[in-house]
């Protein structure tokens, strides 16, 4: 699939993308739960994170909320507009621009985090975009990248870690199959990785 193929792909899924209980959070036990889980993770203290994939701005502006800088990125026009009218309706700063999450045009070592929820396995180059990402980190920054598999397709944790391995320092691979963050019960491989650099 194209570059411009896939944009049009996201553009048509924008209008209903937050619909599904995982993406837009309206359920509030759901949202609870995506934001203790980010919050273990990346920390209180506010830092300056980029959401790459971002798509509808979920959780960018749920970052940006509790106090984080957050610059949003995703490749499909509607998404990011989408998310601006998100975040400008809660009130919320955040930056939010189009563009594309294998190659992203934002600048390098200025972000603690690079975060991506579902985005890694889509990339046609999975190991070129962790090498793109872990440029635009500080010297102590992370990544934390949320990934699984489905029927729609996927990246396996083992497969995930052997990439990031000779990559990063050090990673945690924390395994989601708790209902409470997608809003039913799955069958399929859900987790999170947190890779220092």
């Amino acid at each position: 699939m194209t570059l411009d193929e896939t944009r049009q792909l996201w553009d048509q899924q924008a209008p209903t993308y937050d619909d599904e209980r995982d993406h837009g959070l309206l359920d509030p036990h759901i949202r609870r739960a995506w934001q203790e889980l980010l919050v273990k993770v990346i920390g209180s203290n506010p830092t300056r994170i980029a959401d790459l994939g971002s798509g509808t701005g979920t959780l960018a502006v749920l970052l940006a909320a509790l106090g984080h800088r957050v610059t949003g990125l995703d490749l499909s026009p509607a998404m990011v507009d989408r998310a601006r009218d998100k975040a400008t309706n809660r009130g919320i700063d955040v930056d939010f621009v189009v563009g594309d999450a294998s190659k992203p045009q934002l600048p390098p070592g200025q972000f603690d985090v690079v975060l991506a929820r579902h985005v890694l396995w889509a990339m046609p180059d999975p190991a070129d975009a962790l090498d793109h990402w872990i440029q635009l980190l500080t010297p102590s920054g992370h990544l934390v990248l949320i990934e699984g598999i489905n029927a729609g397709g996927g990246i396996h944790a083992t497969f995930l870690s052997e990439l990031l391995e000779e990559r990063v320092s050090t990673m945690t691979l924390t395994h989601m199959p708790e209902r409470i963050y997608w809003g039913r019960e799955i069958t399929d491989e859900r987790y999170l990785i947190s890779a220092r650099r």
